[in-house]
């Protein structure tokens, strides 16, 4: 009998019925050991009473102990131990007294004796959260300054909720709270320990089947001490003693285990119950239970939270294996609070969708296609969070081998594939609204090519299936060219009937999507254009779409996008396929555009990969040449690139001059690299030795000049021999390295390249490079010039050297450009001053040399200002009436280089230039587009966003002169009175139906840049000038477009699947008001104004039996989307014309409904259909926080008849053009 002796320290015989401060103390003195003692002996009798028939109730009365004072002074302890300033023994009384509470409430008989009090239970299950020091992730509260202390304290916002208050106050109490020391850590957690052990025993012996709420609250103490200590190991969830756990989240588990045992309550409510606390847990969330309506707040990501998820995870497979088919109903319903729960932070996302993959294993055929189902309706929901773990919950889906669909509801079968997730839920996701949503989903359909899953690499081919018959197609087609000269062996068809299957959809599909993934990477967000970036790569290693220069050409444009993260991923992406696919020539030639256009990048960091990229592909491959030896991979590669970069490629060349000088100041060069690359010109990779040797000397001074002098010695007697790309970075670098050589061996060079010039034998590239060359060697007036075929040589020699040119140089150049050869030769002695210089007159030369006649005389013109005056009218004039095409461009070539030298005088021709722009050559155009891009930077070009900022209404003003003037309409008094000539009225003319969409581009971009004042000025002036002209048709265009429409009476909702935010209610109440107020007036100025002149221009249009009426009638259906219940009221002059109008209304919405049902799937759902969204239909659309779910399968509303109906109208109004 020692538990009576036990309670002696309690001396419940000497307390009064009111505890008073002297008692309080009193009590607050005993030791915990006095405790300790007590809850050993009393668990000692509770065993002892399982033996024998001794009640612990019957001692108490025979020792007249009241059971109600001895619950009173356990809850005294109790209450005690919640204070934040408790000291250490109070929180071990505390808990100890928790744990005698309930022996005592496990004993038989507790309810008898009225020992049970449901909130004491509680009380005493969560007294730990209060006893244990927390360490609170929140931020402390910052001092107020100085200058607020001064100015006040702020009010409170309104809109806080209470919960918000506790939290301060917590914080307050926790900044007060003493520190403790290891010891005293170790007491308290032993005391809970005993805690925790006493709950357990209560649950095996009490029935908590009448106390719901106390089960529930039993199951939140057991959540909260899964975080109590970090979780070491796999925890065993099978039958144990309790004193074999190791640690108490392990105890919390098998605490949890009991709840749901059909002792304590409904086995399934029990159990929805757990997996909706252990929701959080997996979401890695904390949720206060106290308050129902508040929000779940995230936890700081560490090893514990990621512990107790992972072990949660576990206890659900466990409690799923333990009752198989009956804990599958709520193991889907846990499924999809996981995915409508889910937050937008990567993190969260990546580890809820591995949380989902793995309890989704746990379900049958039937359950996964049932949630695969559910996931494709998901995938479409509101909330961008939502859309975007969809598309997470996919890609751990197909990391999972494929459902056999065998024991699987033949309707659920086509959801068991790797194919649906893939075609019907990922891909579906890049035309979301949102550009994050359309990026990921990119990202991960790249990432689907690199799956094992053979069926998903399958499935992302599908979607390309015309992309890929083209990359077959190409591939035979190449195959049999190159096997043309071969005897052809054909197959014989068998005679029998020909099944031929149609494929037309899937091949235009595959092209549609593919076209939608290029259009994709011009998006204006950054991240969609990189996810584009990356899904188009990936198709493209995996030759799901053939490697041709059209697509790689989207990779290279892409390294220079505007955004500096845009341009590094496409250097990784072109860097990544190029070591896939090497010996690919329209790869390198990808290659070599985007990283060599890098180097020239203004941004350090984008330089920087580039440079890294050339120097890891190209520089660091050139090793000493060995005929022996053999090139690898990586040495081919690189000769490749520099033999490109010769021929082909030439025009990015010259970017590697940049890349040498970095590299040179880096001290990137070393003798050896010289040696080596030496030693290749001599080889078959001399072109690209050539290359960079030609970059390198311009850079560096470490050159080895005798090596080089001797491959020049090699190469002088085989010069014909020599490619002419290669003879001129010979030459390059036998110019550069002038400064080094000795008089003797330059005097040698020089009578080399004197000797080859005068053969005049050589191309015109090697001639300006040879020049180039004796110019650098100071002997440019060795340079003779002789016939007219040396043109060329002429104007580079003049640019060099202008004093040697005379002015019977001159007038010889001008005369193979206006005289006959003939005529010429028969002039004795001096030539005239000047010859007939109207204009280029055709001789006996042919059109190659009068070009290049030309351009010697254009440079010329650079070093002689003097004639400028002379022949800049006589090109402005070829280049209106000149018929030889290289004539007329080498002219548009020439006054572009002498504009930015005298920019004064030739700014007055360049409407002559422009006006090449419509050239019938096409050669003349793109080359005039080039010229004039260059001198921007010298031509006062100003922009039309400049010109619209200094002068707003410029736009508006001649809004009415274009439409007159783009249709050539002369008849009206004011306006296309311009004095033009034929051919510029012939070139600048829109008229006609063949040029209508051009002038409506027009048209729509001066609406699009003009104010709402401004619209409502031109229908003015349209009403009273244009529509009483012989321009009906364009006019009534012209009025239905949407850009005239006013902004004012355009409604600005908020974006699909975005929920309007509360701060933004004050502008939409205003923007309504406005809106209201604009369309009033504009509503009485269309009746008064514009409905007398319509109603009369359609009795005359009807009289006359006009064509243009159909127009008429097509601009009333657009204007009246606005009024179609006030058509009467608008046409009360005439009631044909009203009712016909109504009718057309009516017809229209009809047709465009039932597109809109066609082309967008929408299903019509019976008006009798429940939804879950009916009871709450009189409820103001506001944004709910996401735990006010009742935790029970979350189902998408249904559409219904009333609400397709009114999206249907929304989008006819979205699509028709509102005018007046």
């Amino acid at each position: 009998m020692e538990f009576i002796p036990a309670l002696r320290f309690l001396r419940l015989n000497e307390i009064p019925k009111t505890f008073d401060d002297p008692v309080e103390e009193e009590l607050s003195a005993i030791n915990p050991k006095d405790f300790k003692k007590l809850y050993q002996s009393l668990l000692a009798l509770t065993q002892e009473e399982a033996k024998t028939e001794q009640s612990v109730w019957v001692m108490l009365q025979e020792n007249s102990i009241s059971v109600k004072r001895l619950v009173a002074v356990l809850s005294f302890f109790v209450f005690a131990g919640k204070s934040r300033n408790a000291s250490v023994a109070q929180r071990v009384n505390a808990l100890q007294a928790a744990s005698v509470y309930l022996l005592l409430l496990g004993l038989p008989g507790s309810i008898a004796n009225k020992a049970f009090h449901g909130d004491l239970l509680d009380t005493c299950a969560d007294i730990w959260t209060h006893c244990w020091p927390q360490e609170s992730g929140k931020k402390r509260k910052k001092e107020p300054s100085k200058c607020s202390q001064k100015k006040g304290k702020r009010a409170k916002p309104r809109g806080k909720d209470v919960d918000e208050e506790e939290e301060m106050e917590e914080e307050d109490e926790e900044d007060a709270a003493e520190h403790f020391s290891g010891r005293d850590l170790v007491e308290i957690r032993s005391a809970v320990v005993l805690l925790v052990e006493s709950l357990l025993n209560l649950l095996r012996l009490f029935s908590l089947k009448d106390f719901p709420q106390n089960a529930k609250n039993c199951t939140q103490v057991f959540i909260k001490l899964l975080y109590f200590e970090p979780i070491i190991g796999e925890i065993n969830f099978t039958e144990q003693s309790i004193s074999q756990m190791k640690s108490i989240p392990e105890m919390a588990f098998h605490g949890l285990q009991l709840l749901y045992s059909p002792k304590h309550g409904d086995q399934e409510k029990s159990l929805l119950q757990i997996f909706h606390r252990l929701l959080y847990v997996i979401l890695m969330m904390n949720h206060r239970s106290h308050s129902s309506s508040s929000k779940p707040t995230l936890l700081m990501v560490n090893q514990s939270v990621l512990a107790a998820r992972s072990q949660a995870i576990h206890f659900v497979c466990h409690m799923v294996n333990e009752l198989k088919e009956s804990a599958l109903p709520c193991v889907r319903i846990l499924l999809q609070h996981i995915c409508f729960q889910m937050v937008e932070k990567n993190e969260f996302r990546s580890h809820g969708a591995q949380a989902v993959a793995m309890l989704a294993a746990l379900t049958s055929s039937s359950g996964y296609a049932l949630f695969v189902k559910w996931l494709s309706n998901f995938s479409q929901h509101s909330k961008m969070a939502g859309r975007l773990f969809s598309v997470d919950v996919v890609m751990a889906l197909l990391e999972q081998p494929e459902r056999s669909p065998e024991g699987c509801d033949p309707d659920l079968v086509d959801y068991l594939p790797h194919k649906y997730l893939i075609q019907e839920v990922l891909f579906k996701r890049r035309m979301d609204v949102s550009s994050t949503v359309q990026g990921h989903a990119f990202t991960c359909l790249a990432q689907c090519l690199e799956l094992r899953s053979m069926n998903a690499t399958r499935a992302v081919q599908g979607l390309f299936t015309t992309i890929v018959s083209q990359s077959e197609l190409h591939a035979q087609q190449t195959e049999g060219s190159l096997t043309s000269h071969q005897t052809h062996t054909y197959r014989t068809l068998p005679f029998r009937t020909v099944e031929l299957s149609n494929t037309d959809s899937s091949d235009c599909e595959g092209k549609v999507n593919f076209e939608h993934l290029l259009r994709r990477m011009k998006q204006p967000n950054t991240n969609v254009r990189k996810s584009a970036l990356q899904a188009l790569v990936g198709l493209l290693k995996h030759n799901v779409v053939p490697s041709t220069w059209e697509n790689l050409s989207v990779l290279a444009a892409r390294c220079r996008d505007p955004a500096v993260s845009v341009k590094k991923k496409a250097l990784q992406c072109v860097g990544e396929l190029l070591s896939v696919k090497p010996g690919c020539s329209d790869m390198q030639k990808a290659w070599l555009e985007g990283v060599c256009s890098a180097v020239m990048d203004s941004e350090s960091t984008v330089q920087e990969k580039a440079l890294e990229a050339l120097d890891e592909v190209i520089l660091s491959q050139i090793k000493p040449f060995s005929e022996k030896g053999f090139l690898d991979m990586n040495q081919r590669l690189a000769w490749d690139l520099l033999h490109r970069l010769s021929h082909d490629c030439h025009k990015f060349s010259r970017y590697m001059s940049k890349a040498f000088d970095i590299w040179d100041k880096q001290n990137r060069y070393t003798q050896s690299f010289f040696k080596a690359l030496i030693s290749h010109t001599e080889s078959p990779n001399a072109e690209g030795a050539w290359l960079l040797l030609s970059k390198v000397v311009t850079s560096t001074s470490k050159l080895p000049y005798e090596t080089i002098l001797d491959a020049w010695d090699k190469m002088m007697p085989n010069w014909n021999e020599v490619n002419t790309k290669t003879l001129c970075n010979v030459l390059c670098v036998i110019g550069d390295i002038a400064s080094h050589l000795n008089p003797d061996t330059q005097d040698l060079i020089i009578r080399d390249l004197m000797s080859q010039l005068k053969t005049f034998s050589l191309s015109l590239d090697v001639i300006s490079a040879a020049v180039e060359a004796l110019v650098q060697y100071g002997r440019s007036e060795d340079v003779k010039l002789t016939q007219v075929k040396h043109l060329h040589t002429l104007g580079v020699a003049s640019v060099n050297c202008p004093a040697k040119i005379s002015k019977r140089t001159i007038l010889l150049v001008e005369s193979v450009l206006t005289t006959n050869s003939d005529t010429l030769a028969d002039v004795q002695g001096d030539l005239p001053a000047s010859l007939p210089l109207s204009q280029f007159r055709a001789n006996s030369f042919s059109t190659k040399i009068r070009s290049h006649g030309v351009l010697a005389l254009g440079k010329l013109c650079l070093q002689h200002d003097e004639l400028v005056p002379k022949y800049l009218p006589v090109f402005a004039r070829e280049l209106e009436e000149g018929t030889e095409v290289s004539v007329r461009n080498n002219v548009v070539v020439i006054m572009c280089d002498l504009c930015m030298r005298y920019t004064n005088s030739v700014d007055y021709y360049i409407p002559n230039i422009s006006a090449r722009l419509q050239d019938k050559s096409a050669t003349i155009r793109e080359n005039t587009v080039i010229m004039l891009t260059n001198l921007l930077q010298y031509v006062r070009v100003l922009s039309a966003h400049v010109l619209l900022k200094k002068n707003p209404e410029m736009f508006s003003q001649h809004f009415i002169e274009c439409i007159f003037y783009f249709n050539s309409y002369k008849q009206h008094k004011s306006y296309n009175k311009f004095p033009q000539s034929d051919i510029e009225k012939n070139s600048s003319t829109l008229k006609g139906a063949q040029n209508r969409e051009k002038r409506f581009h027009i048209y729509r971009f001066l609406l699009e840049h003009c104010t709402d004042a401004q619209r409502f000025s031109i229908l003015n002036k349209i009403n009273q000038t244009v529509l009483g002209s012989e321009l009906l048709s364009e006019t009534f265009g012209v009025l239905s477009l949407k850009e005239i429409k006013l902004q004012a009476m355009k409604s600005s909702g908020a974006t699909a699947g975005e929920e309007p935010e509360e701060e933004n209610m004050a502008k939409a109440v205003l923007e309504a008001a406005q809106k209201k107020v604009v369309s009033q007036i504009h509503k009485k100025v269309f009746i008064e104004h514009t409905v007398p002149l319509i109603i009369s221009l359609k009795h005359c249009l009807e009289q006359k039996r006009s064509s243009v009426l159909k127009d008429l009638m097509a601009y009333l259906k657009v204007a009246m989307q606005d009024y179609k219940n006030e058509v009467k009221e608008f046409f009360a002059g005439d009631e044909q014309l009203a009712s016909e109008l109504e009718f057309a209304l009516n017809e229209a919405e009809e047709q465009r409904m039932m597109e809109m049902i066609e082309n967008c799937s929408i299903q019509i759902v019976p008006k009798d259909t429940p939804t879950p969204q009916s009871a709450e239909a009189g409820s103001p659309a506001r944004p709910r926080p996401v735990l006010s779910l009742r935790f029970a399968t979350p189902q998408p509303p249904p559409p219904n008849r009333l609400s397709q109906l009114t999206l249907t109208n929304r989008y006819q109004r979205s699509l028709s053009s509102q005018v007046l």
